[in-house]
């Protein structure tokens, strides 16, 4: 929301720089800010009161901390190296204290010099670093810090005033730099334009734009930040759901054919063999999905639904009914391994109605087939001409589809499974292969907090399938903390061995392939002794299933799974696996989405620490999809304090996969709602959180709504467009064209 000239001042410019070329150069390159507009947007993290700062007794893992403390002691080691071999290497070992803790300070090398000489014991500072742990301490490596010099309470009075603002940081520009810096461009603040309409703004009591960032930077009293973050939320929420209102009313121009089934065509007849009856909300959401098609302008729907609840017996019959109106229906599936396993399925769920022009198919059948990569030439050639001719009614494919060689007769619907797999250009390429829009069903078995979908999937209607159907058996997870309890370790495997005794199979889980080549820039890139100190490469399937077949499994039938293999391979050990033959199958997270084998009750996931929430609810929900009951184990070597392992225990504690998505998202923040990395990175969100900003949002919506339909180009708000403008870069905008 850059919105003026003064604002649009880059940082860094060949002749006079806001600030000088090497904090420019940083800003730009670790942070993303480019201009002064940038940076007054560039808001605290938190605040601390003077003395106030994080304690080091509540200390985080793994997070940037700025701490305020007193040298305790101040030691000098001498040591041998590969580098210093004659016993010349040399570290430097500080204990600080604020009273409620101590912790160590450690800096290497020939940057021991510094420190050496002005961190004397009593000596006052401010600290910046990573908490990391060594020999289970926690410890600041190589830690920035700034004297602070004079009287205690004076000092820090005049070098942070009443509230220090805590920037969010990196290791190459510390919270106190970057404060600095906002200050010499907290003047400009007075030119910003407001993109709020006045009567908004008014009728809700939001201060004016200019007051907010000065009261977010400089704040005298807690009530200032209150003020300046509930009129910023209000910003954020406000411009992004302007833009998700007028990329819903744009598809609500585009034309469509609606397509209604037949009475007593393929659906029908589809429901009269199925050996169970929906659930309701299998019916519900069905109902949902028919009224769209029936409409003359595209669907947009997002269909979410917990691991196993019936997800693609609700997107199967939406496929029938187009075909029944005449039309075809494209499953897009991420994996080869999904798409082959998607096809089989749909095909036995269908019998003779997927027979269509064979031998013993029914009258409504129709074809199905598929298309992948990997398929050999003449193969392919058949796929391509049923497509073009109509013959085939229903295609399952991977990103093959997309290709300029696919030629659909009459594209009418596009489901694609496992959104978050999915580049936009990819889905948005199959949308263009019908005459006009095909309506589109995403699926997704991550559930997504109501917000989330408010924001990440705002210009899609939202069904949820929260029920499981009648037979799925429950699943017990436990952490196994592998460092602290080694025997809990050897217990998994001979749990493992007892699924197998009892006729059931076990997939064991890890981050890494294994035959990795070493990238030639990482190794070459100097590790810091933080790095050196701490983390080991991830478990890698060929490594422990060496382990496995040696030692706890040895004498079972054990494959390995990995995205690496060819198509073949993987196919023939998936098929292998679901015939019951290899007892363990040992994996990445090929199997993480729609890989479906009743017979399997347990899982072990190794380096579990490793895996994000969603991921660890997906990959558990492979277990327990028959009548006997499923084990999850989680196995890691993190120590019991850290948040990785309260994670773990948030996972092992609930099998409510919305439950765990709201923790997941507090946890890692929601990454750029409009961006294409939804990873937590680099955000358009800055103070606004989609969890407790529900209601800001839900009523931004609203607004949002009401403005866009009364002035579609917002010809009567140029402030608001030119905020849109800035928010919609030209990646973002594309990213909601093709949304």
């Amino acid at each position: 929301m850059d919105l003026v000239p003064a604002l649009e001042e880059p940082l860094r410019q060949p002749l006079k720089s806001v600030l000088g070329p090497a904090t420019a150069k940083v800003m730009a390159e670790h942070l993303g800010l480019l201009t002064v507009g940038d940076l007054l947007h560039h808001y605290p993290r938190r605040y601390e009161e003077r003395g106030q700062l994080t304690h080091l007794a509540d200390l985080p893992m793994d997070e940037h901390v700025t701490v305020v403390a007193q040298v305790a002691d101040a030691r000098l080691h001498t040591f041998a190296s590969a580098k210093a071999p004659r016993g010349k290497g040399q570290r430097l070992e500080v204990t600080i204290t604020d009273g409620s803790g101590r912790l160590q300070l450690v800096f290497f090398g020939a940057g021991v010099h510094k420190p050496h000489k002005e961190l004397l014991p009593g000596t006052r500072a401010m600290f910046a670093g990573k908490v990391s742990v060594f020999n289970r301490r926690l410890q600041l490596a190589h830690p920035a810090y700034e004297l602070l010099r004079g009287g205690p309470e004076e000092s820090v009075e005049t070098w942070a005033g009443a509230l220090i603002p805590i920037y969010p940081a990196t290791a190459k520009l510390e919270s106190w730099k970057i404060g600095k810096a906002i200050q010499t461009v907290l003047p400009t603040a007075q030119e910003a334009v407001d993109p709020l309409p006045d009567t908004l703004r008014e009728g809700r009591g939001l201060v004016p734009l200019p007051e907010a960032l000065l009261k977010i930077h400089r704040p005298h009293t807690k009530a200032d930040i209150e003020d300046a973050r509930s009129r910023l939320k209000w910003d954020e929420a406000f411009v992004l759901q302007v833009a998700l209102a007028r990329r819903r009313h744009a598809d609500a121009q585009l034309p469509a054919v609606p397509r209604k089934p037949a009475p007593d065509g393929l659906l029908t007849a589809f429901d009269a063999r199925l050996p169970f009856t929906l659930t309701d909300g299998q019916q519900r959401v069905s109902r949902e999905i028919f009224d769209d098609l029936a409409t003359d302008h595209p669907m947009h729907r997002l269909l979410q639904g917990e691991v196993g609840s019936g997800k693609t017996m609700v997107a199967l019959r939406a496929m029938l009914a187009v075909v029944d109106a005449g039309g075809q229906a494209a499953m897009l599936a991420p994996t080869e391994v999904l798409a082959q396993q998607h096809h089989r399925s749909v095909v036995e769920m269908m019998g003779e109605l997927a027979e269509g022009g064979m031998l013993g198919g029914s009258e409504q059948a129709t074809k199905v087939v598929l298309l992948t990569g990997s398929m050999g030439a003449a193969a392919r050639r058949h796929a391509l001409l049923d497509l073009t001719t109509g013959e085939a009614g229903i295609v399952i494919g991977t990103h093959a589809l997309i290709e300029d060689k696919v030629q659909f007769h009459d594209l009418g619907l596009v489901v694609v499974d496992e959104q978050h797999r999915f580049g936009v250009e990819q889905r948005d390429a199959l949308r263009g292969k019908g005459k006009q829009p095909p309506h589109l069903l995403v699926m997704t078995a991550t559930p997504i907090p109501r917000t989330v979908a408010m924001t990440v999937f705002g210009d899609l209607e939202t069904s949820v399938l929260d029920q499981l159907p009648a037979g799925r058996s429950p699943i017990a997870s436990h952490v196994v903390p592998a460092a602290d309890k080694p025997h809990f370790l050897s217990r998994a495997w001979e749990r493992v061995r007892e699924e197998v005794e009892n006729g059931h199979q076990a997939y064991v889980v890890c981050p890494r392939i294994g035959d990795e080549e070493d990238d030639p820039k990482k190794s070459a890139k100097k590790k810091s002794p933080e790095d050196e100190a701490e983390k080991r490469p991830p478990l890698a399937v060929l490594d422990v299933v060496d382990q496995l077949t040696r030692g706890p499994l040895q004498g079972l039938k054990v494959e390995v799974l990995h995205g690496r293999m060819h198509p073949d391979d993987k196919d023939a050990v998936m098929r292998r696996f679901a015939a019951g033959e290899t007892h363990v199958l040992v994996a990445t997270t090929v199997i993480e989405v729609g890989v479906n084998v009743p017979n399997a009750t347990a899982m072990v996931i190794m380096d579990a620490d490793r895996f994000g929430v969603s991921q660890l609810h997906q990959l558990r929900g492979r277990v327990g999809r028959g009548s006997a009951p499923g084990l999850c184990l989680l196995v890691t070597e993190m120590p019991e304090a850290s948040p990785a392992r309260q994670r773990l225990g948030a996972v092992a504690s609930t099998l409510d996969g919305f439950e765990l998505s709201r923790i997941d998202l507090e946890q890692r923040r929601e990454g750029d709602v409009l961006g294409q990395a939804q990873s937590g990175a680099r955000t358009s969100l800055k103070v606004l959180a989609v969890i407790e900003d529900e209601a800001i949002i839900a009523e931004a919506r609203e607004e949002a709504t009401a403005v866009v339909a009364s002035d579609p180009e917002l010809t009567h708000l140029p402030a608001l467009r030119t905020a849109l403008d800035a928010l919609l870069d030209e990646e973002r905008e594309q990213y909601l064209e093709k949304g």
